[in-house]
């Protein structure tokens, strides 16, 4: 197995960065805590998890599609209809409340990640991909499932 490249390591993980603090900031004990930062109510706990969760979804979803065109035989356009899914799931649920939206994330994080494996097992990843996947994938539906329990 490769070592994961730096820039990637440092980026996926600078990426986490509004989940922990989604996460945190759903917890009311901690957010009663949390220093007085000048920050909009909508960048806090589960609002703030819902929305960035749904454009790290599709983002994500996106590199399934490179990975699929990048084959460019017969998984093509398996792969490509699988790139659509997961913004397509979380669309569906983007007008229920915050608790439900996440419950969806969570869903649709893990789902992304076994077609990532997918990928993986038929080489269009790089061998660093998922053990770099699995870290921020765990952090996610960690976070996320914080803010599930402490939804409204």
């Amino acid at each position: 197995m490769k070592r994961i490249p730096p820039s990637a390591l440092v980026l996926g993980l600078a990426g986490l960065l509004p989940f922990l603090w989604g996460g945190a900031t759903a917890v009311p004990l901690l957010l009663d805590y949390a220093p007085a930062l000048p920050i909009l109510p909508t960048l806090t706990g589960t609002a703030l998890l819902a929305a960035y969760g749904t454009i790290i979804l599709g983002f994500m979803a996106g590199v399934i599609w490179g990975f699929a065109a990048r084959d460019g035989g017969p998984f093509m356009p398996a792969g490509l209809v699988l790139s659509v899914l997961p913004p397509l799931w979380i669309f569906f649920f983007s007008a229920q409340p915050d608790g439900t939206q996440l419950l969806a994330l969570i869903a649709g994080f893990t789902g992304l990640l076994a077609i990532d494996h997918t990928c993986a097992r038929r080489g269009l990843a790089p061998e660093w991909w998922m053990p770099l996947r699995l870290i921020l994938t765990s952090v996610v539906v960690f976070c996320l499932a914080i803010g599930a329990a402490f939804a409204p």
